[in-house]
């Protein structure tokens, strides 16, 4: 064991701190990792402020984040995918059952005995793991991921949460070249969800209640933005989309968006509203339209997506941060006050 510096939270109501965390010495099939930049997800500020007590009590001290990546360090004797210099990432999963049909199915992120980045038992130490707010963690090969070294690594963070968080569904969808796809909101989620339908060459349509954000959306890659609040607008397109991506984590009216769809259309949910939401049968029923839900991706399925931002050159759009800075970016975040996700420059650990 060893020890790593790290920002924790030592308790729901405290700020996130300097602190020493226990990191394990890199067994057999460990990789372990200089962290470079780790990307900030509202899930972190959620899981720091125990906002999610009755799902998924917080354990205290806790170290967050989940979009991690860095320079592997150190490899275990059994380690044959990385070797030390190699750029790698780590998202929101370091371990599994690895036995579980889901596991089989390349499905990790939906296994029953998943162990997340933070937050989760830690087989190796005790108490919990802790994330990516740190300057080194130490994983499993089989949950560390290859990152295309021509993009950039501040961007490249967020991809590793936010990016397969709207990648999957789509792929999942299927092909879709020359549909009409729309993405719900424009913010750390839809602005990837807009690049990745781009970039997939669909017609993409952002939803937008902020008539502020239609230049943004088209310089992101849309074709069309729609003001959602514009009832003229919505009922031209009724009836018109194959594939709605909904990122919206507020309570929202998802039948206004359900109607959107044509025959055998889809919308599924990446968003996560505290209250469920009303869905009305009848707009499903006509139109054979269907409403799922999706979260992040499988470790393939991530390393999919890392490669095709690499030959696609997409990143995240981040503003960079130091690690001191964390405390306002969470209050600016609740303000939605960023374009489009905070990355933390982990050098900045270094000084403390």
């Amino acid at each position: 064991m060893f020890k790593a510096k790290a920002y924790s939270a030592a308790s729901a109501t405290a700020p996130l701190a300097s602190s020493t965390i226990p990191r394990r010495d890199t067994t057999e099939r460990d990789v372990q990792i200089e962290i470079l930049f780790c990307g900030v997800c509202h899930s972190d500020l959620h899981h720091a402020r125990d906002e999610w007590h009755s799902i998924m009590p917080t354990v205290y001290p806790c170290v967050p984040g989940h979009e991690i990546v860095g320079r592997v360090t150190k490899v275990g004797s059994a380690v044959t995918k990385f070797k030390p210099g190699d750029l790698a990432g780590v998202g929101c999963l370091v371990d599994s059952d690895h036995t579980c049909p889901n596991c089989q199915d390349g499905l990790e992120q939906l296994c029953p005995n998943q162990t997340l980045t933070y937050g989760s038992p830690d087989k190796h130490l005790g108490g919990v793991t802790y994330g990516g707010y740190s300057d080194s963690i130490v994983v499993d090969e089989r949950f560390v991921l290859h990152v295309p070294a021509n993009l950039d690594l501040a961007g490249v963070a967020p991809l590793l949460c936010a990016g397969i968080t709207t990648y999957s569904p789509m792929r999942r969808w299927g092909d879709i070249r020359g549909k009409k796809v729309g993405v719900v909101g424009l913010g750390g989620l839809g602005h990837m969800g807009v690049k990745f339908a781009r970039a997939f060459g669909a017609h993409v349509v952002v939803f937008t209640t902020s008539p502020g954000k239609k230049e943004d959306a088209l310089r992101l890659g849309a074709h069309e933005v729609i003001i959602s609040t514009n009832a003229e607008e919505m009922k031209k397109h009724a009836g018109t989309f194959n594939f709605i991506l909904d990122t919206i984590a507020a309570d929202h009216d998802i039948n206004a968006y359900i109607t959107m769809l044509g025959r055998d259309g889809n919308i599924t949910l990446v968003g996560a509203p505290e209250k469920p939401l009303a869905v009305s049968a009848f707009a499903l029923l006509f139109g054979r339209r269907s409403l799922s839900g999706s979260i992040i991706g499988g470790i393939a399925e991530t390393q999919e997506m890392l490669d095709f931002c690499g030959e696609h050159n997409i990143t995240s759009d981040v503003e960079v941060i130091a690690i001191q800075r964390i405390n306002e970016a969470y209050e600016r975040l609740l303000k939605s006050d960023v374009k489009y996700r905070f990355s933390i420059d982990m050098a900045s650990l270094k000084s403390e």
